[in-house]
This record gives C-alpha cells, sequence and structure tokens, in this order.
C-alpha cells in the first residue's frame, strides 16, 4: 500500500493575490495554495462564491493578522447580470422561481434605477450566504427549506455604473465597502426596473490596498512549485505589502523595546488621528498602531517577523 508522504508544514509569513479560479470556494483555494507553500497557517480576506472569480488575498503565518483588515477593506468588481429571471440563490447557480418579460428600457432607465443603489443603503443579505442567524449559516436553512427573514443592513455603494449592455445582460462596475453582496445589487436592480435579475459573472479586480494587484493563478503556482522555491516564494509578498495604504513609523532602538513589550508610549511623529506601520530600528514590521484619546500608541497588532 503506497502513503503519500506527509506535508512538512513550515513558517510562512506574507501575502498571496490568487486570481481565484471559478468553481472553487475561497476555503478550497486557500487551501490548495497552502499547500503548494507548505504554510503552516493561512487564511483568506474574505469569501469569493464558487461563482466568482479574481482577486482573493491569502493570508499566511503573521499575515493572518491582517485578514480583518483587508477584509473590510474597499472592493471592485467586475459583474453581469441578467434581466427577466429571479432564482433562488440571485445567481446563476440557483433554481429559477420567476421569470418576467423585459421592458424597453433606455441607458437613461437604467442609470435611475442605478442611482437609488449607490452611497450609504440598506440592503437584504441574500439567503444563500455565509451570514449566521440563531449560530447557524443562513445557506443551511435555505437548504432545508426554511424561510426566515432576514434583517436588512447599511452599506457602501461607491460606484455602480453600467458598462455595457447586450441585449437582457447589463455588465457592470461595483465598487462597494464591506459586507456588500453584489448579487443584492443586482436582484434589487432588477426589482427596481420591474423585470428581476439575478447575477450571472463576477470577477473581483481589486482590493484595498492592492489596486492594481499582480494576481497568480493556481496553475502558474504549480508550475513555480515545480521549479523549486525560489520560483514558488517569489509571488509571495512580505506581511507589509499589507499595509502599504498607512503612514510609516520609524522607531529607535528604545521605541521598538517598548512597543514589543505592549507599552502605550507617546511617540513623536505618530499620526493624530488613524493608523500607521510602525518598523523597528532594524527594519522589521513590529506593529499597526493607533494613537488613542491622550495620543499614545495603541497596538492594534503586533508582529513578530525578520528584518526586511
Amino acid at each position: 500500500m503506497n502513503r503519500q508522504p506527509r506535508t512538512r508544514w513550515r513558517d510562512l509569513h506574507g501575502i498571496v493575490l490568487l486570481d481565484k479560479p471559478l468553481g472553487l470556494s475561497s476555503n478550497q483555494a486557500l487551501q490548495a495554495v497552502r499547500k503548494l507553500l507548505r504554510a503552516a497557517k493561512g487564511g483568506h480576506t474574505g469569501a469569493l462564491d464558487p461563482l466568482a472569480t479574481g482577486l482573493l488575498p491569502l493570508c499566511f503565518g503573521e499575515a493572518t493578522k491582517l485578514a480583518g483588515s483587508l477584509l473590510g477593506a474597499r472592493k471592485a468588481y467586475l459583474a453581469e447580470c441578467r434581466l427577466g429571471i429571479i432564482t433562488d440563490t440571485a445567481d446563476s447557480e440557483g433554481e429559477v422561481v420567476q421569470q418576467c418579460p423585459v421592458p424597453e428600457l433606455d441607458d437613461a432607465a437604467i442609470e435611475t434605477a442605478l442611482v437609488k443603489l449607490r452611497g450609504r443603503i440598506l440592503q437584504v443579505p441574500p439567503m444563500y450566504s455565509a451570514l449566521k442567524q440563531d449560530g447557524e449559516r443562513l445557506y443551511a436553512k435555505a437548504r432545508r427549506g426554511e424561510t426566515v427573514e432576514v434583517p436588512a443592513r447599511e452599506v457602501d455603494v461607491y460606484r455602480l455604473d453600467l458598462l455595457a449592455r447586450d441585449g437582457d445582460t447589463l455588465k457592470l462596475l461595483v465598487e462597494c465597502g464591506s459586507g456588500t453582496y453584489v448579487r443584492s445589487l443586482a436582484l434589487d436592480l432588477g426589482q427596481d426596473l420591474g423585470c428581476g435579475a439575478h447575477l450571472t459573472a463576477l470577477r473581483r479586480t481589486w482590493v484595498e490596498p492592492f489596486r492594481e494587484p499582480r494576481m497568480v493563478t493556481l496553475e502558474q503556482l504549480q508550475q513555480a512549485a515545480e521549479q523549486g522555491d525560489e520560483a514558488l516564494l517569489a509571488w509571495l509578498l512580505p506581511v507589509s505589502a499589507g499595509l502599504s495604504d498607512l503612514p510609516v513609523l520609524r522607531l529607535d532602538e528604545a521605541q521598538s523595546m517598548a512597543i514589543s513589550r505592549g507599552q502605550q508610549i507617546m511617540l513623536p511623529g505618530l499620526p493624530s488621528a488613524g493608523r500607521c506601520a510602525a518598523y523597528s530600528s532594524d527594519g522589521a514590521l513590529l506593529a499597526l498602531l493607533e494613537p488613542d484619546a491622550e495620543g499614545r500608541a495603541c497596538i492594534l497588532r503586533g508582529f513578530n517577523l525578520p528584518p526586511e
């Protein structure tokens, strides 16, 4: 009986900007990359549905401490929705529950409907989602045929633009904040147009601070793994890449020691508001800092990393 050799996991720290393929869940994609890297610890920064493709930042080792920040970051998508058909999941993976004739619509009518979905809006998440209610995922309840009332919540939609139209299919550009469901935007758009709609394709193009990401596919990572560690690890960004949009604070040896011990101290150069990335005297990323009410450095996340 041939046994597969056990994976020898290792401490690895950094971020991979994966171009998630169609059909894989975010966790399946994470585990595939984690296995290639042999990383002892990993996490993703907000799930993409199997229907969706595009940027999925994967965090390993100390970078997992940034997963929450990246989860809450602003994101952009290219979305495609089909008018006239409503599904139970609000996307093309679900069962058709209603078909409606699509009225004569010009770009001005569509723009009028899009305006209502921009800004800070109230949105009802889809029943087929990973949100929890009473300790259970909503999709589990939906699969049992349960109907529960999902409360609306506030989300931010910074951009929602019509890029093109092909018959009853609309191509949209979406920029939004954390917790926004593009499927629900498609559903609400269809409802306002009087014909219903569902999401047929979705691609995430960027997540702050990765506005122009150099993404890598699973196939590219597999090929790199066959070439050896040097080629594979070339796709691993440093942990600091996840903080590249923040001001940088360089600490001297005494300040570095105090912060590494978890002390809240006054730091010259600390922003009066907002967060910053603090680097130790030898150039290592040391902490994510934020000033408290007295202006002292409050440590939001501490890192145990070698100098870059």
